[in-house]
């Protein structure tokens, strides 16, 4: 459509210019000295004018085509290795993660060697040139582009990362410190990312090197709000662990799920596995309480965690009543729904309580009774209830109650063992020496 509205637009200039020119009988003389005159045409003198116009401004571009023919030819010289300076980048990125560091490491150096060719070595002393700086100094012959130090930083780090797949730790060193030297000359948008960027790097470089006080110094040089990144508090939380800091570890991993850089249950085990372990590296009572005290309460009522701190703090010789003290708000969810802890849990707190009845308080007798009669089949509860009974001096209720959870603890065989054995102690108070000697059996039995 667009072309017919030109030709019709052509036909009606073609029409207008020919009816001008057709009628039109102006004559242009010409006197030439002394008595001579020449009569030309309107219409020619004017095909004559515009004609010398269009052959003189012809002559003029061809003129400046033919000035400007080497600039171009440079241009397109300096477009072409341009481009093979990219494709060397490209080729180094793609050799990386492909896992073929050497390679990798050729092709960055490649790349450099074209930039090098196409701008010179880089004068640390001098900053890069930006777009409009080069517009105002006139360079005609390949200007550095605004983005020159920062290609260079990226095939610097590219060959450093390289090198530390190939545990070339000297020359991984020398690339990393040109990558930081180049760093500090990137001027415009995405200078500061960049050099950020660059220290990340270096920062997992270090880890991967089991550096951790090299990896923390780099994370502290960052800028503040870089340092909350989830990236940044990731390579701190591993960090913290190879250091064996876990009170550090500990608070990092709360604040990656604050980020929600885990799922949910990756990041309860994350904190739960933590807290434990710090938990378990308390040296005495004192420092344990401590350690208990700075948990938050949501993380002392998790049954992993208040485990690992109750048997703590039995190892350390501590206070059963303050052990559990502790176990109690797991005791109320086992004693709600036994299958909120695993078979494991179970085991452990139903094996902490047995071992220090004597000492706990008669709420615990009545706890413990109240969760057996509400969850009559649950082995561990009737294990435990059987030894209230003993508590309380009633051998008959005791025996009744481990003999029935017996054959549910076939699973269970510290539960199983103890079981027995109190049994056989049950026998002999009763002077029943048979019965004595098959529950002793069985109790080396399920030890062995």
């Amino acid at each position: 459509m667009r072309a017919l509205l030109w030709l019709v637009l052509l036909f009606l200039l073609a029409t207008l210019l020919a009816l001008l020119a057709g009628g039109n009988q102006a004559v242009v003389t010409v006197y030439w000295s002394p008595t001579q005159a020449i009569d030309l045409s309107l219409n020619l003198v004017v095909a004559v004018i515009v004609g010398l116009f269009l052959l003189g401004f012809a002559l003029l571009r061809g003129v400046q085509i033919l000035s400007s023919l080497p600039l171009q030819a440079q241009r397109w010289r300096t477009h072409q290795k341009e481009r093979a300076m990219h494709g060397y980048l490209r080729d180094a990125m793609s050799y990386q993660i492909a896992g073929r560091y050497g390679r990798a490491r050729t092709a960055a150096g490649k790349a450099l060697e074209q930039d090098e060719g196409l701008y010179g070595r880089p004068d640390p002393a001098q900053p890069a040139e930006t777009e409009s700086d080069q517009t105002k100094a006139g360079h005609a012959a390949a200007p550095a582009p605004a983005y020159r130090m920062q290609m260079r930083t990226l095939a610097h780090n590219l060959m450093a990362d390289s090198s530390q797949g190939m545990l070339d730790a000297e020359w991984r060193d020398t690339c990393q410190a040109r990558a930081e030297q180049e760093a500090r000359l990137i001027h415009g948008g995405a200078a500061a990312e960049t050099r950020e960027g660059l220290l990340l790097r270096s920062v997992r470089r270090a880890l991967d090197s089991h550096q951790p006080d090299k990896a923390l110094q780099l994370l502290d040089q960052l800028p503040q709000g870089a340092t909350r990144r989830i990236v940044a508090l990731r390579y701190r939380l591993r960090a913290a662990q190879q250091q064996g800091d876990v009170q550090q570890a500990l608070h990092t991993a709360r604040a990656l799920v604050r980020h929600k850089a885990f799922s949910p249950l990756a990041g309860q085990a994350l904190i739960q596995q933590l807290a434990a372990d710090w938990l378990r590296s308390a040296h005495d009572v004192e420092q344990l309480q401590q350690h208990w005290r700075a948990l938050a309460a949501q993380e002392r009522s998790v049954p992993a965690i208040a485990l690992a701190a109750a048997e703590r703090l039995q190892l350390l010789g501590g206070s059963p009543a303050q052990a559990s003290h502790w176990l109690l708000p797991v005791w109320e969810q086992l004693a709600i729904s036994p299958e909120a802890l695993n078979p494991v849990q179970r085991q452990s707190v139903v094996l902490m309580l047995g071992d220090s009845l004597g000492s706990l308080e008669l709420d615990w007798q009545q706890r413990i009774e109240q969760a057996s009669q509400r969850h009559p089949q649950q082995a561990e509860l009737q294990y435990l209830y059987g030894l209230v009974c003993l508590q309380r001096q009633q051998p008959d209720s005791a025996r009744q109650w481990l003999e029935q959870a017996l054959p549910r603890l076939q699973q269970v065989p510290a539960l199983r063992r103890k079981a027995w054995m109190v049994l056989a102690q049950l026998a002999e108070q009763r002077a029943d020496t048979t019965a004595a000697l098959e529950a002793w059996k069985q109790a080396a039995i399920t030890s062995a």
